[in-house]
């Protein structure tokens, strides 16, 4: 048996997991979103990604970024690999995207701050 606890609401279940076959069996869920929950994080469990990537302005000299979507738990330090390994040298905004499809993984890494733009407009 696995216990988790639930992070779809501030509810915060006890989830407990146990395999019947080749069925997952989920109790302590008070909604059926924490069922679901149980169940992807056994068999595919997955993460969303916040960090920062390199610019070539100096007067920032790094953006904060995000990924789209959710992406594999097992590729999260694969991805950091290709933020770190990224520099924006476009004044881009939030929601422009940084790196599309990163590593064909269906999410795209994206901007969540109009810093590069607020400062272009200071210096214009």
């Amino acid at each position: 048996m696995t216990e988790l606890t639930c992070i779809v609401c501030p509810r915060s279940c006890k989830l407990q997991i146990s395999a019947d076959k080749e069925t997952l069996i989920v109790t302590g869920n008070a909604c059926k979103r924490g069922a679901v929950f149980a169940q992807n994080e056994m068999t595919d469990p997955r993460r969303t990604l916040c960090s920062t990537v390199a610019t070539v302005f100096p007067e920032a000299p790094v953006l904060p970024v995000r990924v789209s979507d959710e992406i594999p738990k097992a590729k999260i330090f694969d991805v950091m690999r290709e933020i770190n390994r990224t520099v924006v040298k476009t004044r881009i905004g939030r929601g422009d995207v940084v790196i599309k499809n990163v590593l064909g993984l269906g999410a795209d890494v994206i901007a969540t701050s109009d810093l590069l733009k607020e400062k272009a407009g200071e210096t214009s």
